[in-house]
């Protein structure tokens, strides 16, 4: 397709957690690669360094969070509150780049970034919002936001979608919900029955029953472009510094013998769940990559709550690292198993390349993704609790067992098809084009 003419802009709002500054990266590069010049407005907390992307005009907008704002009991928390105190600095940021421009082709913000939707109405402008998550996650937004709430999330006969266990799912994301979370789901739900387009990190025959589904209840076209990771342009949008030395120690590792181990850049634990983890690795005798952030294991600043005896039972079995270059591991030969806790960015990577997961979600969406990995697709299986003997038992289960042999066989055999359809003619240049029609439209 032809370049368009780098007169087309297009502001893209950021949500600045690491799960969601990765895709919205990615799709930058992609829209750019196309002609369009790109300028980012995000929340001053985790800004992106803009060196790393000089191609992009980045803006930071006041946010008035601070440490208060943040817990892992209540991660909706921060988002209700960056769109309270972010909707009046990015109105103002949107004027001011209309009047410097006097055009904005589209505004595409991210799900989370649900005040961006009543700003581009009110300028006039094209709205776009971008799905970070599955397309799946969506069936739930009409319950949320109390639409025919029992025949929508209930009354499926679709096998695939029962599969997915809705219904229990539905009651756990309800278990506990703080005012804010509930705000948020009702906002974002909202938001996406007035965009324009919605843009979803996906592959159609992935979630195809859902997709058809969620298209009965929301009007904007359900755009699938994806993944994401695997035609844009290589970017760096870690906010942590991986270390690539566990490359050079998974060179030393015999082929589909290691056990990956990193929940995301959100997640914590305490200082048990460390000590449990840990004997559970050591104990299944693989060797293992474990991701530990600083700061992941509460109360601790690193890894300093290991248990007395864990490193000389493990010895050169294992490697922990504080980051990792996530896509170059899980394309790495040696790497036979993914423990993770199933955020989408990781999912999709994941099946990319054909490693079967073990899974742990933590909040959030992470529960449906385990649902569609474990139930649907069945490319994993879940660990219920974090017990050592029970670490142990799964990851053998994974990784040794014949079990394991099905799952990794259903996992190359879900590789082989996003490989497929990532080369198939026209299917990802088809949504894009789509997109972009959409964007030039008005």
């Amino acid at each position: 397709m032809e370049k368009q003419q780098k007169s087309s802009h297009v502001v893209l709002v950021m949500l600045t957690f690491q799960g969601h500054i990765t895709p919205m990266l990615q799709l930058a590069s992609i829209l750019h690669s196309k002609g369009f010049s790109i300028t980012i407005v995000h929340p001053e907390f985790n800004s992106p360094n803009p060196s790393n992307h000089p191609e992009f005009t980045f803006i930071s907008i006041p946010d008035k969070l601070t440490e208060s704002h943040f817990s892992d009991k209540d991660a909706a928390s921060p988002v209700w509150n960056l769109n309270k105190n972010c909707a009046a600095p990015l109105q103002q940021c949107l004027e001011k780049i209309l009047h410097s421009l006097h055009h904005i082709a589209a505004v595409i913000y991210d799900t989370l970034m649900y005040s961006a939707q009543t700003i581009t109405e009110d300028l006039g402008l094209l709205g776009i919002v971008l799905r970070t998550g599955s397309a799946t996650t969506m069936l739930f937004y009409p319950a949320f936001s109390q639409l025919d709430e029992e025949h929508f999330v209930y009354e499926i006969k679709s096998p695939e979608l029962q599969a997915l266990q809705l219904k229990r799912l539905r009651a756990l994301l309800s278990q506990n919900a703080t005012k804010a979370m509930t705000e948020v789901r009702v906002a974002f739900a909202n938001v996406l029955k007035r965009s324009s387009a919605i843009i979803v990190n996906s592959m159609e025959f992935l979630e195809l029953e859902a997709l058809s589904k969620v298209k009965q209840y929301f009007p904007a076209p359900i755009i699938t472009i994806g993944p994401l990771h695997k035609f844009a342009p290589a970017i760096c949008s870690s906010l942590l510094t991986e270390d690539d030395k566990c490359i050079s120690w998974l060179n030393k590792q015999a082929p589909k013998s290691v056990i990956y181990v990193s929940f995301g850049s959100i997640a914590n634990i305490d200082k048990q769940e460390l000590i449990e983890i840990a004997w559970g690795l050591s104990n299944s005798k693989q060797p293992f990559l474990w991701v530990v952030r600083p700061g992941m294991v509460r109360g601790s600043e690193w890894i300093e709550s290991l248990p007395n005896g864990f490193e000389e039972s493990v010895g050169e079995r294992g490697c922990i690292v504080k980051w990792a270059p996530q896509k170059e591991v899980l394309a790495h030969a040696a790497v036979g198993g993914f423990w993770t806790h199933c955020g989408w960015n990781s999912t999709i990577e994941s099946i990319c390349e054909g490693v079967p997961m073990l899974c742990r979600p933590f909040f959030g969406d992470q529960h449906l993704n385990t649902s569609s990995i474990c139930n649907v697709w069945k490319i994993g299986l879940e660990l219920q609790n974090l017990e050592r003997g029970n670490i142990e038992r799964t990851i053998k289960r994974l990784m040794v067992d014949m079990e394991g042999n099905g799952i990794r066989k259903r996992a190359i055999d879900l590789k082989e098809k996003a490989a497929f359809y990532l080369m198939e003619e026209g299917s990802t240049s088809c949504s894009l084009n789509m997109l972009i029609k959409h964007i030039l439209s008005v």
